[in-house]
């Protein structure tokens, strides 16, 4: 073969090449996906009239751990346990044999201290008559008076004994400091408790109860002016229970707390809820309802324009170039099927209410309804 044809071949080959390459990389281009077809709502202020919503927790007004202040074995209970006591009813009695036999031996002995100082006194004021006449030495009249008051002394001492070991008598029976629910006895009859220590129950009132919930101090002042104005028969304060139920009475704010903690930048408030039929139990977990009445303008989307994400929340907003872009925003209170926009959005934004599944960051979307999904064969 000669050189020319050689050469003449191989050019032709590497041609061949190329243009397979180049017919295979046209063939492989990626074409743009066609754009995703929604419907979308435009962002309006409105006057909404809603309840701000606040994690709460039921509390009673008045609570205290009975707890006995004298050792002994338990020989006596004497209430229904989860059931009302009225002040100073009877609850609990300890062992008051022991109690009871000291406090007999210390009024013995202030009786015989008793005893002893009327001895010294009939001695001193002998030896006084004795000393008028000189018929007495005067060390002796001295050591008389000294035993004098020795005796008063003892019989001081005495009596400070018999008041304290009769304390200890008393404190053998435990009665209800106040009206309220009495809880299930964590002691039973014969188990030996310690004065102090030994938790035996709990007390609390029930009626009404309060709701203890914590609000952002930028709110502090609406929260004042409802406190200012109270609300005790309308619908300011309203409580949700656990399972969405709704209670039936409405609350009045009874108090708010003397400072903002400044690691949260909260501060709590305390509401009153009448108790009557002892629905509310203190520890509960519930939510508080504020209404609020400003009627300001507030920036409403539908709620299904809004995604969820790790915690987080975001909206599709179609720009003039009809390109679908993610916003992060921050949801307020649901009225209905719509939600408030606190932050993220600005009136007259279209955000995308469905077809959102099918939306990547930089979409190209069409406006318009979206064509219905395809029947599973």
């Amino acid at each position: 073969m000669n050189k020319q044809l050689k050469w003449g071949i191989i050019f032709s080959n590497a041609g061949w090449l190329l243009a397979a390459c180049g017919d295979n990389k046209a063939s492989t281009q990626p074409t743009a996906p066609p754009p995703v077809a929604v419907a979308t709502y435009t962002v309006t202020t409105e006057k909404a009239s809603y309840y701000d919503q606040y994690p709460g927790t039921v509390t009673a007004l008045n609570q205290v751990d009975i707890r006995p202040q004298a050792t002994g074995y338990l020989t006596g209970i004497f209430f229904k346990e989860g059931g009302r006591v009225r002040k100073g009813q009877k609850l609990y009695e300890i062992d008051r044999q022991q109690y009871q036999a000291n406090y007999q031996q210390a009024q013995a002995n202030l009786q015989i201290q008793q005893t002893n100082l009327m001895k010294a006194q009939r001695d001193a004021d002998r030896y006084h008559e004795l000393e008028k006449n000189d018929a007495i030495a005067k060390q002796t009249v001295d050591y008389a008076e000294a035993a004098l008051e020795a005796a008063k002394k003892q019989v001081e001492a005495a009596k400070a004994n018999v008041e304290s070991v009769q304390t200890g008598l008393k404190y053998t029976t435990i009665y209800a400091p106040f009206d309220g629910t009495i809880g299930i006895s964590q002691a039973k009859l014969g188990t030996a408790v310690v004065a102090g220590q030994t938790l035996l129950n709990t007390i609390s009132t029930d009626d009404p109860m309060a709701v203890d919930f914590s609000f952002d101090q930028k709110e502090l002042a609406r929260f004042v002016e409802l406190q200012r104005k109270g609300h005790s028969k309308d619908t300011t304060f309203q409580l949700v229970l656990p399972g969405e139920e709704v209670y039936p009475h409405p609350g009045r704010i009874d108090l708010i707390d003397r400072a903002v903690d400044p690691q949260t930048g909260t501060i709590k408030a305390r509401l009153l809820f009448d108790n009557k039929k002892g629905i509310l139990k203190a520890g509960m977990s519930c939510n508080v309802r504020v209404q609020n009445n400003s009627n300001t303008e507030k920036m409403v989307i539908p709620q299904q324009a809004v995604i969820e994400q790790m915690g987080e929340y975001f909206v599709y907003v179609v720009d003039s170039g009809n390109v679908a872009h993610q916003k992060k925003i921050s949801p307020g209170t649901r009225l209905g099927a719509k939600v408030i926009v606190n932050e993220g959005l600005e009136p007259g934004e279209q955000v995308v209410t469905e077809g959102v599944a099918k939306l990547r960051e930089g979409s190209a979307v069409v406006t318009g309804q979206p064509a219905p999904a395809a029947a599973a064969k």
